[in-house]
């Protein structure tokens, strides 16, 4: 059966966000990685390709040794159902360092809690409390 997984590409970056989101995301772990070997495109040893479960959803995580002329954008993001205030605090205050707020923490009707944010990475996370 056919299944989507969200990609994220990196440029040099993507083993330090992984580590940030499985560290910051319950229900997160890292399920595998492979390496740039000797002659390949990458810096040898460098984070090529991993899969990672982030919040129970399967995600590939890509470090291109490609420049590119475009990076992420806010119209794909994470939305992330917090547990409690403390939680979602927490995740809002780790994500947004040294990011920026497209929503900054608050309540905007439709969820008491709730904030839109994009990571120092530039991945865009929407983290609410229900």
């Amino acid at each position: 059966m056919p299944k989507a997984t969200p990609f994220l590409m990196f440029e040099g970056k993507a083993e330090e966000a992984m580590t940030l989101y499985c560290a910051t995301i319950p229900e997160s772990d890292v399920i595998d990685i492979t390496r740039y070997g000797s002659g390949e495109d990458g810096p040898e040893g460098m984070l090529k390709l991993a899969r990672a479960s982030i919040g129970g959803v399967e995600v590939r995580i890509y470090n291109s040794p490609v420049h590119h002329a475009f990076t992420f954008t806010p119209s794909f993001s994470f939305f992330v159902d917090c547990s409690s205030g403390p939680e979602l605090e927490r995740i809002v205050d780790v994500l947004s360092k040294d990011g920026g707020f497209l929503m900054p923490l608050g309540n905007y009707g439709f969820s008491q809690r709730f904030a839109w944010l994009n990571d120092r990475f530039g991945v865009s996370w929407q983290i609410n409390l229900p």
